[in-house]
């Protein structure tokens, strides 16, 4: 095949994309105040980031960030082993190990980098990586491109993981799980997932980007919540962009683990460390989030007046405890035009279709923030009295 084949057929899975009403593009935001976004020169209400504390425009965060940026500049210049690892991100690794009880952490520049870099260190060829089917795609993608052998089991079923760890027997096996699903908004069954992996005795990840700041005593995350330990859980990858409101992604462990993945995660040894600046203001959003709990609080009682006023609407919503709170509208067409309708009354609400949910699971993606108020949510369920009809 020619380079002209190769563009070829990528124009013509892209047309494929478009006949089947699903290609993707990204929205310019003019501007962002708060929970309140600027598009093609409308304000709307944003109801689709994950900005679940409200941390994003916090003005103690931002001032740490310019006073950061003053002292060290800009970019950090290199790899973390090479020049690039700053006096702030020393002090955001000691952050998080304290916040989520962990003895080391490593920092990456995405979570994609860091679940990348975690499965490519741990998994050999031999592996069996057994994951949740709703898992996010980079751990989806991580133990495909460590070469290891991917088994998934129904959402949410430690029974299913068992029986795909039944069938790896004599191989080492990793079982990695979302501890929020990002799409359900739903928490994995992680007591279970750990008596299992412990009996079996098999390594268990966990992905809390959407369970860190949200779930567990002072936001320690969905592990915490669940009451598991390092011991149980040796791998925990967590990322720095939802509720802290900044950018990238760290691994915590064991001192042990940590050592591995700063000798063998090629996506950290290979790839220029955050700004310094970033991983500074990225310790004042943790050392917020740790201590202001009056933010998940508020959050629980949004989701909580959400949840009663789409069961009173008869919206089909899942079992979800979270900021993440679906409307699954099933049809791909419906859902799109369903987002039309609440942007054209003031309401900017994603719909997310197929590849990145199963066909016929559509959805408006409902994203719940501190920073709203309970008339912000009131208004999003008045408007969403206009979709009701065709839900089904």
């Amino acid at each position: 095949m020619t380079g002209s084949d190769l563009m070829q057929s990528l124009a013509t899975r892209v047309a494929e994309r478009d006949r089947a009403g699903l290609l993707r593009r990204a929205r310019t935001v003019d501007a962002a105040r708060s929970v309140h976004v600027q598009i093609d020169g409308r304000e709307l209400l944003n109801f689709c980031s994950n900005d679940y504390l409200g941390l994003a425009q916090d003005k103690r965060i931002i001032k740490a960030l310019q006073k950061a940026a003053n002292e060290s500049g800009i970019g950090s210049t290199a790899a973390h082993l090479v020049c690039g690892h700053r006096r702030e991100h020393a002090q955001l690794e000691d952050a998080l190990c304290e916040w989520t009880g962990r003895e080391a952490a490593l920092l990456f520049s995405s979570g994609w980098l860091a679940n990348l870099g975690a499965m490519q260190a741990l998994l050999a060829r031999d592996a069996v990586c057994v994951q949740d089917k709703l898992n996010h795609a980079s751990l989806l993608d991580a133990a495909q491109l460590a070469d290891a052998t991917l088994k998934r089991y129904p959402h949410g079923n430690a029974e299913g993981a068992a029986r795909q760890l039944a069938g790896a027997k004599e191989r080492p096996a990793l079982l990695a799980t979302d501890g929020v699903f990002s799409m359900d908004g739903d928490v994995a069954p992680l007591r279970e997932l750990a008596a299992l992996c412990k009996r079996e005795n098999v390594a268990l990840m966990v992905d809390d980007a959407h369970g860190l700041g949200v779930l567990g005593t002072h936001g320690t995350g969905s592990v915490s919540e669940a009451g598991l330990s390092q011991t149980d859980v040796p791998i925990l990858m967590a990322t720095l962009g939802k509720a802290l409101g900044c950018m990238g992604a760290f691994v915590a462990g064991s001192r042990a683990l940590i050592e591995g993945l700063t000798q063998f995660a090629r996506t950290f040894v290979y790839t220029t460390a955050m700004p310094p600046a970033l991983a500074a203001a990225t310790c004042e959003a943790a050392r917020i989030a740790r201590t202001e709990d009056w933010r998940r609080e508020k959050l629980q009682s949004l989701v909580a007046r959400f949840r009663q006023g789409a069961a009173q609407l008869g919206l089909p919503l899942p079992e979800s405890r979270t900021a993440i709170q679906p409307i699954v509208l099933g049809d791909t067409a419906h859902t799109v035009a369903a987002s039309r309708t609440l942007e054209d009354h003031g309401f900017l609400v994603t719909a997310i279709r197929p590849p990145t949910v199963p066909q016929g699971k559509a959805r408006l993606r409902v994203t719940l923030s501190a920073a709203h108020s309970e008339g912000d949510v009131d208004r999003l369920l008045d408007a969403l009295t206009l979709v009701t009809e065709d839900t089904g």
